[in-house]
């Protein structure tokens, strides 16, 4: 299985609306995968975030769920993929 890391920079004023988005994001990934994606902030810079989402069987498909489902958010982001050793 995979775990995908998604890395960006927001804007201390975007951040109210971009967690509504994210919200919805995780809903529409989960219900079409099962995976619950988490939402993380950087501790030594607040303005980077990160989702991750763990387990992820479907790679292929996963990766078009989060192209397409991500395409409205607007930001500038940079996916990773790990798997088990």
């Amino acid at each position: 299985m995979t775990s995908y890391y998604v890395y960006y920079r927001v804007d201390a004023d975007r951040l109210p609306a971009l967690r509504q988005d994210i919200d919805r994001l995780f809903g529409a990934i989960e219900a079409a995968t099962g995976v619950r994606g988490r939402w993380l902030r950087r501790r030594d810079e607040p303005s980077t975030y990160m989702e991750v989402y763990e387990n992820v069987e479907d790679d292929q498909a996963f990766d078009a769920l989060l192209e397409r489902e991500t395409t409205r958010l607007g930001l500038l982001r940079h996916v990773e993929r790990f798997v088990c050793a």
